[in-house]
């Protein structure tokens, strides 16, 4: 079992709390304190505080079955991986096998820098292992991809700052408000108390699908019909700190990286959330598509050079030969891939791990 997100334990870095400034608010209460219910005593009898209750550990959402998450990543990844594990069919290592293979992750997407280095890591586990059979060398090469992958693997923190402002970019139809939508509501479920800001205001029906997702998590949302987008997002985060919000997420309109004014208005959309709380956005995630193969990595240094991501969505895997890909992410752009996606479903969405992806890959 793994958590879907990382919630920063208040305890770590608190000293004594205060009290809350209402019974509605604060961290006492989330953690299911309340507030103090003893009567007032007379003047001169001092009264001794009741014992507080010991810290509870933090909700946090109840993750998919592995092994219901890892048979779905299998079967996701069926269309990339099936040319490369067909390599191993063999009898005998020799260099038509390094060959095919190397066709083979050329042909998923992994791009050239990738593939050769993956080839040459392989070469030396193979002769540092004697292996003999391509059975062996399929096993080691999943060892070499999982070492590959594993910079981009990192956790998604709640807690850090509050609230924690994330901003959601990306191209049109890459999924970006359907992994949005998918999020709040894995974070709604762990107990955190989310607001969304419908700052696509370009794309005709964009803040109605928001809304959608507002109402089926509960929770609420900050829009403006024609508004501007820097302006959603500002109000969105300052409502966010007013009301207590663990969590605010601003949904920005689609971008293609070559259209640069387009791109010069998330960079102000950037500044704007800075302008409404200091050291905001705590996470700019850009969502991608996996059948976009190649191009996906050039999104993510076009997105990365303008706005500093701070992490991934990889949406659609289960409908590409082309999810290589994060292999050439991993060696020419390491940003952090916090979550992929098989599915359009709310469990086909799971955080991302090296070894179940590179296991699942060949499988």
């Amino acid at each position: 079992m793994f958590s879907f997100f990382k919630k920063k334990n208040p305890a770590d870095t608190a000293a004594a709390p205060a009290e809350p400034e209402s019974p509605e608010r604060g961290w006492r209460e989330k953690l299911g304190f309340g507030a103090p219910a003893a009567a007032p005593e007379p003047a001169a009898v001092p009264v001794e505080p009741a014992p507080l209750p010991s810290l509870s550990p933090v909700s946090e959402p109840v993750p998919v079955e592995r092994g219901t998450w890892l048979a779905k990543l299998r079967t996701g990844l069926r269309k990339t991986g099936s040319s490369i594990a067909q390599v191993f069919t063999g009898t005998q290592i020799d260099d038509a096998l390094y060959e095919e293979l190397e066709g083979a992750l050329l042909m998923a997407d992994a791009g050239v820098k990738a593939t050769a280095f993956l080839l040459d890591d392989l070469k030396r586990r193979v002769k540092e292992a004697r292996a003999t059979e391509p059975a062996a060398v399929k096993a080691l090469l999943a060892d070499a991809i999982t070492e590959l992958l594993r910079p981009l693997e990192k956790q998604l923190t709640i807690g850090e700052a509050t609230p924690t402002v994330m901003m959601v970019v990306g191209v049109n139809g890459a999924g970006k408000t359907t992994s949005i939508g998918k999020l709040t509501r894995h974070l709604a479920e762990g107990g955190e108390k989310v607001l969304l800001a419908a700052a696509d205001t370009f794309r005709a029906a964009a803040r109605e699908q928001l809304a959608v997702w507002a109402g089926r998590t509960n929770v609420e949302i900050v829009s403006q019909e024609g508004g501007d987008p820097s302006a959603v997002t500002f109000d969105a985060v300052v409502a966010g700190k007013a009301r207590g919000r663990d969590v605010v997420i601003a949904d920005t309109a689609g971008r293609l990286p070559t259209q640069l004014h387009l791109m010069e208005e998330l960079k102000k959309i950037r500044r704007t959330i800075a302008k409404a709380q200091d050291g905001a956005p705590h996470e700019v995630l850009l969502v991608v598509d996996g059948n976009t193969g190649q191009n996906a990595l050039a999104q993510v240094r076009a997105f990365d050079d303008a706005l500093a991501l701070t992490g991934l969505v990889v949406t659609k895997l289960d409908g590409t030969a082309k999810g290589g890909v994060l292999a050439a992410i991993a060696r020419e752009r390491p940003v952090p891939v916090y979550f992929i996606g098989v599915g359009e479903k709310l469990e086909d969405l799971e955080t991302f791990d090296a070894r179940e992806f590179a296991n699942a890959l060949l499988a």
